[in-house]
């Protein structure tokens, strides 16, 4: 099977337009959650982390596409410009991640066909494809808050096995009144930033952005990254509540390490989704125990960009793989006290050193989870 390396990328969110804007924002500690006090979204204050479309912040490509897919064809359009990949060859595929894409024209378009057809991620991810010219028909990974992670997964079994050469892996997500008050719903939306593994946690910080992970069987610069490993499981237990054991991701962790040829010493960190809510950091501190990874150094991003849903495991593996290029740990903000039974080894701090691997992994509503591992030849 081929190798499967990581050739380009691109991060946009409340940060920065790239992903070194991006990188260079969390190295100095900044977070883009901060109070907003907007009647489009909801009655009473609330914290996010939201991109600032009225600004000229986020340029727009056409009035013809959503601020969905004015995102994902400006990530892509970053990244592509730094590799050698055409998106108009044959052997080169896109793969878009979300979990509610154009879910906003509920709020604003009245309930007919047309609007079932302009909300169907299939129809963003064909004006996407059109836009850049690529051949294949693109595939939409929409898997819960994994979708990301899935993606990677896929993409990677996809040049693996021959199929394709180059995979083009981008997602996002915008925030809107109906997402957020469905998470309100929940009664999981924090009154203040989000606090992952940390005591006194009491729910997310919502966020938006998009992100673009490039693959490919051919490494444009050595040393790269490759990915060597991911898994997907299901809890089978819940519509919205994690497993109680973490067992299941676990199962995930486990058959992702093997498949990597690696073992727990080997591990230099891990990236947790560490959402902030009491059930998932639980979770995940269970399920980390269970792979025997607790001495493992652990970080959560959603101190920073908030909880970007379809767009996370993109985010959040693009950072891991430029901590393993830097050499540098992101700390995990919001975190002061440890919260979860299981103690992880969390820091409040930067911490630089050789890293070489990293574990990457999320959950999602309907019980499923994702790992993926990434490797510094």
């Amino acid at each position: 099977m081929s190798g499967v390396y990581i050739v380009s990328d691109n991060i946009i969110s409340p940060l920065g337009l790239t992903t070194a804007e991006n990188f260079a924002q969390l190295k100095k500690g900044v977070s883009g959650i901060r109070q907003y006090n907007d009647s489009v979204f909801a009655d009473q204050p609330f914290y996010a982390s939201l991109i600032n479309y009225k600004s000229s912040f986020i340029p727009e490509v056409d009035h013809i596409y959503t601020r969905f897919e004015n995102l994902l064809i400006l990530s892509v359009k970053d990244a592509l410009q730094y590799s050698k990949v055409d998106p108009r060859d044959k052997k080169t595929l896109l793969i878009i991640s979300s979990t509610k894409g154009n879910i906003s024209l509920i709020e604003t378009e009245m309930n007919n066909s047309d609007l079932h057809k302009r909300i169907a991620l299939s129809t963003s991810a064909g004006l996407v494809a059109e836009y850049f010219g690529f051949l294949n028909q693109p595939i939409v990974v929409s898997n819960a808050c994994i979708s990301g992670i899935m993606a990677i997964i896929t993409g990677m079994r996809l040049i693996q096995y021959g199929q394709y050469e180059n995979i083009v892996i981008t997602g996002a997500d915008v925030i809107t009144k109906f997402i957020l008050s469905g998470f309100q719903s929940f009664q999981a939306i924090s009154p203040l930033p989000c606090k992952p593994f940390d005591l006194d946690r009491d729910g997310i910080s919502l966020g938006e952005g998009a992100a673009t992970i490039i693959l490919s069987a051919k490494p444009t610069q050595l040393p790269g990254i490759k990915v060597m490993g991911g898994a997907v499981s299901n809890d089978a237990n819940h519509l919205s509540a994690p497993s109680y054991t973490g067992d299941e991701l676990g199962q995930a962790i486990t058959k992702t390490m093997d498949e990597a040829k690696l073992t727990a010493s080997t591990i230099d960190f891990i990236s947790a989704h560490g959402t902030a809510t009491v059930y998932n950091d639980e979770m995940e501190a269970k399920a980390i125990t269970s792979a025997k990874l607790q001495d493992v150094l652990v970080n959560s991003l959603k101190g920073y960009f908030g909880h970007t849903l379809g767009a996370a495991g993109l985010i959040e593996s693009i950072i891991s793989v430029q901590s393993l290029k830097e050499d540098i740990v992101i700390p995990t903000k919001g975190f002061e006290q440890m919260g979860v039974s299981k103690p992880l080894n969390i820091h409040t701090d930067f911490v630089t050193g050789k890293f070489k691997n990293c574990l990457k992994i999320g959950s999602g509503f309907g019980g499923c989870n994702a790992a993926v591992v990434f490797s510094k030849d």
